[in-house]
């Protein structure tokens, strides 16, 4: 029996090592952290008060993270570069749409009386009242200046606040506002009677829960303005202290109107006055409001005086001196970022710089990782799932600890910065933090967490070797043994090739392969408990000794082994004995209609589209392309996990490319990047980052009152809606695609528009095969990609302004 064994190098500073085989059992802890935080006590021991929550910051440690996060450094030298990612300040070359005016002149006369919490300092505090007011009056002016569109006070579309108020409480806002409602009840919770027993756990359930104050948003924004921002933040505050939720602007809306309320808004709209506007711009100068936001015109003044020799006792840290900006900092902040001056500049640890992004990022607000983190008691019952009966693993975000060993590198990028998730039963979302502010996480967990365990060899059924060619056959049948009814029944809990399980609605398990590193799929599955306390899962391999004796002999390697290459197979994986599918036709009535799925036209992220003209299309949200199109019945379905299924078109298809439709080329001879295709021979993935390396990312869709969808991308920094509705025109039935994009500057992209066979049938005019396609004026290139078969490419050459433009093309399905 092989032995695993883990190396998973941690800081003596924040946590005991323990290893697998005793009990390193991660408890889930409590605590969300929040910038401005309200405590006395110091400490210089893990969980340092300065910075609130469950966290393993020492006293100096969590300065470090205050003097980053309040940006000292704008202002000062002789602070080193930290390991954290810098905190950017809010842009705020639109604040005048987006924050009331009223509120904004508050805010710069005392920003801590407007926003309790807020890491503004005051800039105006050693100014006497009468001239705050004068000059927090001219900033306004010339802040709302700034801004090419007026705040909007109302909004014409419907708000469901209810819906609005589900959303906040399910999708993580409470794990770092807190909630406005009364906790419901919990019926799937894991814990243990005897908990409170144990002295770590009382540590922990000692820690109060911080929120950050949603106070001021009645009055700081316009359920307008606050719906954008909530939709896309990371526009307005890049550097990812409020990340994106995922949100449609439905929910967007929603969550708006919620927190807003229905009380009246002032309708006064400011009109800047010149003088006032010239004043406001000499006082953001003077002030130097640029070192942390940026203007157009207006430059930062130089750094001042060192922070390591300066007398800590007055300026930033004091509530004296004649000059220096307030901060309201208590005495735990105070005495942590004066530790954090004291010492020595060192280079931080890879177990630090994961404690310090984890806390300034608050991912264990949700999330525990070794001794840290997690979900605090008073928001645990906040934290739902569909599937009741996976208990607290249906409900409560994964543990981070060892996720470096856990997650292949590809994933990871995945899910920290394309969205992906598995976990379709939990309401909790995760995150998009930015690229950019954790794009050194998935090296750091890497290093840092080292699982060792037997090598699982994957056999190949083409070898040369006949002996070879056995072992596959055998671990493919007792792979697929081992999963079914016949043997383990792992699917009765997991979903299989999108197809549901019978009991419970768990993680497919053909994403297994793709997601999961061997090594730590090899010792989860003979011992979930240890890397999940109290987990549903159960394990086969206790004490690592197969219960399951007649497959593969009972031996506990090869039998793992088996599962692992079955898993490997993906979707061309046989089903395992006991899973039934169940076939059903989708119709369209008077509304369109949206089916998401796999499917054949339109890979894994498929998302199908019925219209009531009897004319469909699939859109590949992978790769952001118009995948298929087709005439008369819409789809049929396979029901499956995910609330949806596999999909095919119910009548014979048109298919287009899958490959991404837009790409910044160097030049029109530059080859379009295609979508790795893998075969026997090459099973990997030669770039399982494909659509993020070449700028795609998908944002999600929302339905006009027709169901419609209108899908939301980017390609590089522009941001793309794409929405496809059917035209009739002499008698032939089109679809009408339109393309809206909204680029920072202006740029050159290329669009793939047609491949194939393709024939130029007029000036703007070409068809390929039963498709005709009519483009918009545009530069184009159409080149040849082979003879035989005789394949070409049309590409477009878009010119994109600054800010948005649109452009429409038409397809036509033809008969054959």
């Amino acid at each position: 029996m092989a032995r695993i064994t883990i190396t998973h190098h941690r800081s003596v500073e924040a946590v005991r090592h323990r290893n697998l085989t005793a009990n390193w059992i991660l408890r889930m802890a409590g605590g969300v952290l929040v910038w401005a935080v309200l405590v006395s006590a110091a400490t210089a021991e893990p969980g340092d008060p300065a910075w609130p929550g469950h966290h393993p910051l020492t006293r100096s440690q969590a300065g470090d993270v205050l003097i980053s996060e309040l940006r000292c450094a704008a202002c000062h030298t002789g602070l080193q570069r930290g390991s954290l990612p810098e905190r950017t300040a809010p842009d705020l070359s639109a604040v005048g749409a987006r924050i009331s005016p009223d509120y904004l002149r508050r805010f710069l006369a005392s920003p801590s009386s407007a926003h309790p919490g807020t890491t503004m300092p005051d800039v105006l505090a050693p100014q006497p009242e009468g001239e705050r007011e004068r000059i927090a009056e001219a900033l306004t002016h010339f802040l709302v200046a700034q801004s090419k569109v007026v705040h909007q006070t109302e909004t014409t579309e419907p708000i469901d606040r209810e819906l609005g108020k589900a959303l906040f409480h399910a999708v993580g806002c409470v794990a770092c506002h807190g909630p406005k409602e009364a906790p419901p009840e919990v019926t799937q919770r894991n814990d243990a009677e005897d908990e409170d027993d144990d002295p770590a756990v009382v540590t922990r359930k000692a820690i109060k829960p911080v929120a950050i104050s949603l106070g001021q948003i009645a009055a700081k924004y316009s359920v307008p303005s606050l719906s954008e921002f909530l939709f896309q933040p990371l526009r307005v505050r890049s550097s990812g202290r409020m990340p994106d939720m995922k949100l449609t602007p439905t929910e967007s809306l929603a969550i708006a109107g919620y927190l807003v309320g229905e009380q009246p808004l002032s309708a006064k709209v400011l009109v800047p006055q010149a003088p006032l506007v010239l004043l406001g711009k000499k006082h953001f100068q003077t002030l130097n409001c640029a070192a942390c936001h940026a203007l157009p015109g207006i430059t930062a003044a130089p750094l001042v005086g060192s922070l390591k020799t300066a007398d800590l006792s007055r300026g930033c840290l004091s509530q004296k001196g004649a000059r220096s900006p307030r901060f309201p900092l208590d005495t735990a902040q105070v005495q942590a970022i004066m530790a954090a001056l004291r010492e020595e500049p060192t280079a931080d640890s890879d177990a630090l710089v994961v404690a310090k992004t984890l806390t300034a990022f608050r991912c264990i607000v949700c999330h525990v990782r070794d001794d840290y983190g997690g979900v605090h008691d008073a928001h645990n019952p906040f934290f739902a799932g569909s599937e009741l009966k996976l208990g607290d693993d249906g409900r409560i975000p994964p543990p981070l600890t060892l996720v470096g060993a856990k997650l292949q590198p590809a994933w990871m990028k995945k899910v920290l910065f394309d969205g992906e998730s598995i976990r379709h039963y939990m309401e909790t979302r995760m995150p998009q933090y930015g690229t950019a502010n954790l794009q050194h996480l998935p090296a750091v967990f890497r290093r840092l967490d080292v699982l060792h365990g037997p090598e699982m060899i994957i056999p190949s059924p083409e070898s040369r070797a006949e002996k070879d060619r056995e072992r596959e056959k055998l671990l493919r049948a007792a792979g697929r043994e081992l999963l079914g009814d016949k043997g383990l029944n792992c699917i009765a809990c997991h979903n299989f090739n999108g197809k549901k399980a019978p009991v419970n609605q768990g993680i497919d398990l053909l994403t297994s392969y793709a997601r999961l590193q061997p090594a730590w799929f090899n010792s989860y599955l003979r011992n979930p408990g240890a890397f999940r306390p109290r987990t549903v899962m159960p394990t086969a391999w206790p004490n690592g000794i197969a219960s399951h004796k007649t497959i593969l002999d009972g031996d506990t390697d090869r039998q793992i082994a088996a599962i692992w290459y079955y898993l490997s197979l993906g979707t061309s994986a046989a089903d395992p004995s006991g899973l039934r599918a169940v076939s059903t036709k989708l119709a369209v009535d008077e509304q369109a209609r949206v089916h998401r799925g796999r499917s054949r036209v339109a890979g894994f992220r498929g998302i199908a589209v019925g219209l009531p003209e009897k004319l469909s299309y699939a859109f590949n949200a992978e790769t952001g392309t118009l995948a298929a199109l087709w005439q008369g019945e819409f789809i049929g379905v396979n029901w499956s996990g995910q609330g949806s299924g596999d999909f095919q078109p119910a009548s014979e298809p048109i298919t287009l490319a899958q490959d991404v439709s837009f790409a910044p080329l160097t030049d029109e001879n530059t080859p379009w990047p295609l979508l790795p295709v893998m075969t026997k021979e090459a099973k990997t993935n030669p770039n399982p980052l494909y659509p993020k390396n070449v700028g795609y990312q998908f944002r999600g869709y929302f339905l006009s009152e027709s169901s419609i969808p209108t899908f939301q991308y980017r390609s590089g920094t522009i941001e793309i809606e794409d929405r496809s509705a059917a035209v009739e025109s002499d008698e032939r039935r089109q679809l009408k695609r339109t393309l809206q994009f909204d680029s920072p500057s202006p740029q050159t992209v290329w669009f793939r528009a047609l491949t194939g066979d393709i024939q130029q049938e007029s000036e703007r005019v070409f068809r390929s095969g039963r498709l005709r396609l009519t483009i918009p004026p545009a530069v184009i290139k159409l080149r040849s990609l082979s003879d035989e078969p005789k394949r070409s490419e049309l590409l477009l050459r878009l010119s994109l302004p600054q800010g948005p433009s649109t452009l429409e093309f038409l397809y036509e399905p033809l008969q054959k």
